[in-house]
């Protein structure tokens, strides 16, 4: 297996209202924010991020995914989970002649990506990803293995090892405490597996991940 390690060290610390999210969420927050769409990057805080947009917080993340991983130009990378392609945008900016992908399951990020990475993303799931195998000379997926069940989220898993061969980077929720998963479970809106790192590295190894990791802790 490989190592936890913190590569989104960089971004800045999000400050959460807890309390606020805990009391707006109801099934209907919850459904509705699980399709992907408008609501869910640019409406209410409540449905999730309140507003997604560029403001350059990824190009040090960039960067230090590069560094770690040993990134050349002509390399092939593809971010499982990009969103409206952001992470992708800067990766080409901080090494140019990186050839650079990504993937989404939500239409609505696609269609209001950045205009710098239009043609470069593909809408698809995490369990399914399109590519023959070793396509990739390193695949990362950040926050959205947990957002798929169990079960799917070992699949997506074995495709992100599947196409890279295991030099891949996942960041998944987790908690280290009672009182850490109570305040997680108050504020998750997506996330349909979840658990401690015991149980995470539990669903690496059965799915065969070597690449490495790291934890989403709301506190």
């Amino acid at each position: 297996m490989g190592e936890q390690v913190d590569l989104l060290r960089a971004l800045p610390k999000t400050k959460r209202n807890i309390s606020a999210r805990e009391e707006a969420k109801d099934p209907e927050v919850v459904r509705i924010s699980k399709e992907y769409g408008e609501m869910y990057f640019d409406g209410p805080r409540d449905y999730g991020y309140g507003g997604y947009k560029y403001d350059g917080r990824w190009v040090p993340v960039a960067h230090d995914i590069i560094a770690h991983f040993g990134l050349k130009p002509g390399s092939r990378v593809l971010d499982v989970g990009c969103a409206k392609g952001y992470l992708v945008k800067d990766l080409l900016d901080a090494l140019p002649g990186l050839e650079v992908f990504g993937l989404d399951i939500s239409e609505y990020a696609l269609m209001h990506c950045h205009p710098d990475v239009i043609g470069r993303l593909h809408l698809g799931s995490a369990d399914h990803l399109p590519f023959p195998d070793g396509s990739f000379d390193c695949v990362i997926s950040l926050d959205t293995v947990h957002n798929l069940p169990r079960e799917r989220a070992c699949k997506a898993l074995q495709e992100i090892q599947r196409l890279s061969g295991g030099r891949a980077f996942v960041r998944v929720d987790s908690y280290l405490t009672p009182e850490q998963k109570a305040v997680f479970e108050s504020w998750v809106l997506t996330a349909e597996f979840h658990d401690y790192p015991e149980g995470w590295l539990a669903l690496f190894s059965e799915a065969g991940y070597t690449g490495d990791y790291n934890w989403t802790i709301i506190s």
